[in-house]
């Protein structure tokens, strides 16, 4: 059978427009020497559009092809700026060569300054050079959340309740997932006025085990019912650890949650899903708000560098040049033990405003322990870049931010109930055991401004939350889910990310 040419003629049409619709761009950037990915390069694609590679060098955007660009532009610190057509972009390797930074003798200026004097007119100028007006951000934000369980050991010593005994205490300490992995992608926009954000969210993806969370009610299920079937009501707990002891009286703790039961089951029956639905706004909302409270001008950042200069040692790298304009290379680090991080600086050499911060702590930036009870922030790593808006002002473009955390407990713990109102011994029952837990849990954000705008305050004002986003769960990582989106590109972790049966 052969087609006539009346029907033929529709088809060539509609597969002739099909690559016309859009186009997506996949790659990977890799250092011509080393053969190694590039990570954090800047692809730029249009004005004020662009995309960063991966922690592995992976990139992929998407371009409508009735405005491709005749050139799309690489740039990474290190490295001679490239242009590439898209059919170039088209391999799944894209080299770059690299370039050292450039030493003195390659700018000219009309007063050469020494390295103390462009970081005082540094900080004088924050006040000009940070934007504070409100802004549009269409942002890509992934955060990955990682717990560690060192150890889980009960200690089990004693227990007068048959169902509290060693083998359910080992059982429950070898149930505890001893990795877990939670990853948030979100794309929208953010509308940020002086310290306010509102969010669109266009899409959003949620990748963790339900299982993990399943296991664990259904544990707090069957605690409940042992504690309820062998404890009296009109009964008390002493609670010992150490020197310590508290007395708590089982009425009340019954009538928690007997609350806590009667509080679940309204809100299912007041609407499940618009409870689930109003959390994904808030829960992004309040993700902004931690990452960019760390943004070095931020008097409550742990990082506040501009308030604490004196306490570092600055030296000047070199020079270079960010999107076209030349910048300080200045290295920093502790003078003393006071100060918590050393990093590096690439400061605007026109307006002095920094265009990008690297910065890694240099030991624990806190470390509680008393009574065994142990509490560290052992890592805090991360790199800002700032982009100039067409108000002269600078507001942030990319922030990838690493927080490391460890918790331990290493103490007695004694439970014993007593009862007056019974003849006898006024002890019923008793579980006495060493708990040794330790746990190492891991934030990591990855936040891109894909494009950024200036916006009247009414706008910003006026601007109402859609609360009924929500993200969709996956199982296993779909590399189609973003399809037609540009994002950051997952590294190898999430695209192998899969729940086990």
């Amino acid at each position: 059978m052969t087609l006539t040419n009346t029907k033929i003629f529709p088809v060539l049409l509609f597969l002739m427009a099909l690559p016309m619709t859009a186009q997506t761009i996949s790659s990977k950037l890799v250092d011509a020497k080393t053969q190694k990915g590039i990570p954090y390069a800047t692809i730029q694609y249009g004005e004020h559009k662009g995309v960063i590679t991966n922690d592995e060098g992976r990139f992929s955007f998407s371009l409508d092809e009735t405005a491709a660009p005749d050139s799309i532009y690489i740039s990474s610190m290190g490295y001679s700026k490239k242009g590439f057509t898209l059919a170039q972009l088209q391999d799944s390797l894209v080299f770059l060569q690299p370039k050292a930074i450039e030493l003195s003798g390659v700018y000219v200026f009309d007063k050469e300054l020494d390295v103390d004097e462009i970081i005082e007119k540094m900080v004088e100028r924050v006040p000009q050079n940070i934007n504070k007006a409100p802004v549009k951000q269409r942002f890509f934000l992934r955060q990955s959340e990682f717990a560690t369980i060192n150890k889980v050991d009960f200690g089990f010593k004693k227990s007068s309740i048959a169902e509290l005994n060693k083998e359910l205490m080992d059982s429950i300490a070898q149930s505890i997932p001893r990795n877990g992995h939670h990853y948030t992608e979100s794309l929208g926009d953010l509308y940020k006025n002086n310290g306010k954000y509102k969010l669109d969210i266009i899409k959003a993806a949620d990748l963790y085990d339900k299982n993990q969370v399943g296991s664990f009610e259904e544990l707090g299920e069957r605690m409940q019912t042992i504690f309820t079937q062998n404890i009296k009501p009109d009964s008390y707990l002493k609670i010992k650890s150490g020197i310590f002891s508290q007395k708590v009286q089982v009425d009340s703790i019954l009538s928690d949650m007997e609350k806590e039961q009667a509080k679940e089951a309204e809100e299912l029956a007041q609407n499940l899903e618009k409870k689930k639905n109003s959390g994904l706004v808030d829960s992004q909302r309040s993700a902004f708000k931690e990452l960019l409270n760390e943004l070095y001008y931020n008097e409550d950042s742990k990082l506040d560098l501009i308030s604490k200069t004196r306490k570092y040692e600055f030296t000047l790298a070199g020079y270079t040049e960010i999107e076209d304009a030349g910048v300080y290379v200045i290295d920093f680090e502790p003078k003393r033990s006071s100060a918590e991080f050393k990093g590096r600086l690439y400061i605007n050499i026109e307006d002095f405003a920094i265009m990008r911060l690297d910065v890694q702590n240099t030991e624990r930036l806190r470390n509680f322990r008393l009574l065994g009870i142990t509490y560290r922030e052992v890592l805090y790593k991360g790199t800002m870049r700032f982009a100039q808006l067409p108000n002269g002002k600078y507001d942030l473009r990319f922030m990838d931010f690493t927080f490391g955390r460890y918790f331990a407990v290493d103490r007695p713990l004694k439970v014993i109930e007593k009862n007056k109102h019974v003849k006898g011994r006024r002890k019923q029952n008793e579980l006495s055991l060493n708990i040794d837990f330790r746990m190492s849990p891991t934030q990591k954000w990855e936040l891109v401004v894909f494009d950024q705008a200036v916006v009247p305050e009414d706008q910003f004002s006026e601007f109402k939350e859609d609360k009924t986003a929500r993200a969709t769960y996956m199982p296993t990582y779909d590399p189609e889910f973003w399809q037609g989106h540009t994002i950051m590109e997952p590294n190898q972790a999430i695209r192998e990310f899969t729940v086990e049966e």
